[in-house]
Parts: structure tokens; C-alpha cells; sequence
């Protein structure tokens, strides 16, 4: 069934933190788009509520909000998301993932819009600060 890499990122202290879903935790983000609020009880973090702000394919596409749909595109697009570095007035034609996640997205990023008592971070990372 479907798996994310979600990258959690927490605008209060400047961190982001990983998390990885599976199967039943994973199918509340199918056919979600871009700028999408997700409540943290549908992958146990209760109190949380998030905001999709991007991801990328299984190839490493990245997500873009303007290219609508669950497919890849190729757009003419100028300086900004998947484009790096380029002069004033140059368009460049570049392949983008679609706004909405499917079964092969593969990473899913997103910001924290309401705190809750859980900490974000793994019980892995957490014991391993402790030593």
C-alpha cells in the first residue's frame, strides 16, 4: 500500500523532524493537495494540526502548486520551485510532480499550524539525545 516520508517542519523552534507512514496511517494524505491542512490525529500526533507545503515523487520530481493533478508535467517555468539560478527574463522547460499526492509520492512536507503536547521527534532520536 502507500508510504510517505513526511518532514515535519516546526516554525517555533526552526527544526524539522521525520517521520515515516505506512498503509492506514498513510491513506488520510492521498488525493490531498498543496496547501492542505492535515490534523495530526490521523498518524498519532494529537493536538497537531499541519499544512502540506510540498513533497516530491519516487524519482525525486519536486511538487509544484500550480501544476495541477497527480502526474508529472513538463512546464516553462522561470526562476523558483525545481529551477535554480537563472538570468532575468529565461524560462526553462523542467519536469514537475502535480499538486496532488498520490501512491508514488514518495516524500510529503509539512509545517506546523497548531502545537500539540507530543514531541515531533521519534522515540529513536529522543533516547539517543539523552546519552
Amino acid at each position: 500500500m502507500a508510504e510517505f516520508k513526511l518532514v515535519i517542519g516546526n516554525p517555533k523552534d526552526g527544526k524539522s523532524y521525520q517521520r515515516v507512514v505506512k498503509d492506514a496511517e498513510a491513506k488520510p494524505f492521498l488525493g490531498k493537495k498543496i496547501g492542505d491542512k492535515v490534523k495530526g490525529e490521523e498518524f498519532s500526533l494529537t493536538g497537531y494540526e499541519f499544512e502540506i507545503t510540498g513533497g516530491s515523487d519516487f524519482c525525486g520530481f519536486p511538487m509544484r502548486r500550480d501544476a495541477m493533478g497527480p502526474t508529472r508535467k513538463r512546464i516553462l517555468a522561470p526562476n523558483s520551485i525545481g529551477i535554480k539560478n537563472l538570468d532575468k527574463g529565461i524560462r526553462i522547460k523542467k519536469t514537475v510532480a502535480g499538486n496532488t499526492i498520490h501512491l508514488k509520492t514518495s516524500q510529503i512536507n509539512l509545517k506546523v499550524l497548531k502545537q500539540g503536547k507530543a514531541d515531533l521527534a521519534p522515540a529513536e532520536e529522543v533516547e539517543g539525545a539523552k546519552e
